[in-house]
């Protein structure tokens, strides 16, 4: 299968323009737009904007539907917009005690039966990602294409570097106030995923791989996860950090909207 890498370089700024009345919905606290969904033993928090086809975004570790923020009222003008909070953030259910990248992955292709949805585009940022990952490969009829940034699927220096390692496994130390919650959030990040990457070649639909030229993710280990999906398209942003889609959301959501339409 023949692949596709891109490299961007950004000549000039990107602006998201955002109208007045985009600016005063406050994303993951819209009483209008937000419902629950009963999955695997928990409500599950959600919201929908748009019509058209389904896409689903999910956040990163510790996140919730605000961080995507940017994506939202870019997106809402082509599709069924459907952002959730995964399990334990946001204002979404979930215990401490029971809490895996494959549970998230599997309340995602849930809440899409619930709301009686054969599949959906997925959007995912950082731990969103290597959820709509999961989502491709255990529930691959879910997921129509997926596109995700700054996602790994191993846990261990051959993704991150030994100082973020560091710093992730001090963070109780460093932070003692910190919630259970919190802690188990940064420990799965530290204990999880193990995805291998000869089970990547599994997954059927086109991917689209991104991450920035300074991501917290190493881009060795980025340039492997695409090599590996059949379907997949490569992209890294030029002087862009972990959280491209907030820091460029104009050129993300772009990238990104061309990959999904063509």
């Amino acid at each position: 299968m023949r692949k596709s890498i891109c490299i961007l370089a950004i000549s000039c700024a990107f602006i998201l323009n955002v109208s007045a009345q985009e600016k005063a919905v406050e994303y993951g606290n819209n009483s209008q737009a937000g419902k629950f969904a009963p999955v695997n033993g928990i409500q599950l928090y959600y919201e929908t904007y748009g019509k058209g086809a389904p896409l689903l975004l999910l956040h990163g570790n510790g996140g919730s539907i605000a961080d995507l923020r940017f994506q939202i009222p870019f997106f809402e003008k082509q599709y069924r917009v459907i952002a959730v909070d995964s399990r334990l953030q946001g204002k979404s259910g979930g215990s401490p005690d029971t809490l895996s990248y494959d549970l998230m992955a599997s309340d995602f292709c849930a809440l899409l039966d619930y709301l009686h949805l054969d599949s959906a585009y997925v959007l995912g940022w950082s731990d969103g990602g290597i959820n709509g990952i999961i989502m491709a490969m255990n529930c691959p009829r879910k997921v129509k294409k997926l596109a995700f940034t700054g996602a790994n699927i191993v846990p261990d220096s051959s993704a991150f570097r030994y100082k973020d390692i560091l710093e992730m496994q001090n963070f109780s130390v460093q932070n003692p106030k910190a919630s259970k919650t919190e802690k188990t959030l940064v420990k799965m990040m530290l204990d999880q995923p193990h995805i291998p990457y000869s089970s990547l070649q599994q997954i059927r639909c086109p991917v689209l791989v991104m991450a920035g030229d300074q991501d917290i993710i190493k881009a060795e280990h980025t340039l492997k996860i695409f090599q590996s999906i059949p379907r997949g398209f490569l992209c890294i942003f030029p002087d862009s950090r972990h959280g491209v889609c907030q820091q460029h959301p104009a050129l993300f959501n772009e990238t990104v909207l061309t990959f999904f339409t063509k």
